[in-house]
């Protein structure tokens, strides 16, 4: 395990790639429209999908999780997913974990507080990183999937099924859900702006009108999604005190994303700087990490 490594893509110039960004202009097959952006109330959960729950253990925190049919709520064979159609948020994803047990170990390390704070949630699915923030007393959680369908089904249930069991009646969070494509849902995020943030203006873009805390597991796996992910954030995140905490996989074999191409074209606008909170090898070719975002 590695922390609190500033990050630098590449050692020297030799050792960096003719690339620059080149992979982000790559072409890709063409994608379907995105479904339109929608709120979705907590009282539209599903009521005609099977949804059981289980416990899921994170180094002596137990949440709970819940398993549907991807075939029942989206006519879809099991799959991880179907890009432009599904984004995989049925799917319970080992960064989703990676992310909780970082944030908690943030917190134990005195780096980080939820408390008063305004979290949203990107790419959510199972949203077991805003349901930890709900239990640490954030005020407002919103949730954002690709699908509402993920959102009714799956999301929705998780949140009650953690906050009913496990929340302080004095501290319940305010909880919201959205479900969109992210070149687009910024739209109806009540804390995002309709434009990237003007770092030369604080005044007009300070604490009132952001998110304090930006979480994503397992949000960069594609390349074609990596520009509009990147301009949802400076449209959400706080300036200067908003961060990030991103959990991925170092790179995605197959799908040509991962952290470190989602990282480089950070270092190359130079507008925010990331840091290594934790790294996890669990033995196959492929390293997972916690990267934690913040302005310069």
């Amino acid at each position: 395990m590695a922390t609190n490594t500033s990050f630098q893509l590449f050692s020297s110039s030799k050792d960096k790639p003719s690339l620059g960004l080149g992979f982000l202009e790559s072409s890709e097959p063409q994608l379907p429209p995105p479904p339109p952006s929608v709120e979705v109330l907590s009282s539209e959960v599903s009521s005609s999908v099977k949804y059981t729950v289980e416990p899921v253990n994170l180094d002596g925190l137990t949440l709970l999780k819940g398993r549907v049919s991807t075939k029942e709520v989206l006519g879809l064979p099991n799959s991880d997913l179907v890009p432009g159609i599904y984004e995989g948020g049925l799917k319970l994803w080992e960064g989703s974990l990676d992310l909780v047990k970082a944030l908690r170990s943030e917190i134990q390390n005195g780096c980080l507080s939820f408390e008063g704070k305004r979290v949203l949630e990107l790419g959510c699915g199972h949203g077991l990183p805003g349901i930890f923030a709900c239990l640490e007393s954030a005020a407002e959680v919103h949730f954002q999937d690709f699908n509402a369908e993920v959102l009714r089904c799956l999301t929705i249930p998780n949140v009650n099924a953690n906050l009913l069991e496990k929340a302080k009646p004095e501290t319940v969070s305010e909880v919201r859900f959205f479900a969109g494509d992210w070149g687009e849902i910024h739209q109806l995020l009540p804390h995002a702006r309709e434009s990237e943030i003007n770092l030369t203006s604080s005044s007009e873009h300070g604490q009132a009108s952001a998110y304090d805390v930006i979480l994503m597991a397992e949000t960069i796996y594609s390349i074609s999604v990596q520009r509009n992910l990147y301009g949802l954030i400076k449209k959400c995140m706080n300036q200067p005190n908003g961060v990030v905490y991103l959990a991925g996989k170092k790179h995605y074999f197959g799908v040509g994303g991962g952290t470190r191409q989602f990282l480089s074209m950070l270092e190359k606008e130079g507008v925010m700087a990331a840091t290594l909170v934790t790294e996890v090898a669990d033995g196959s070719s492929n390293v997972r990490e916690v990267w934690k975002l913040s302005y310069k």
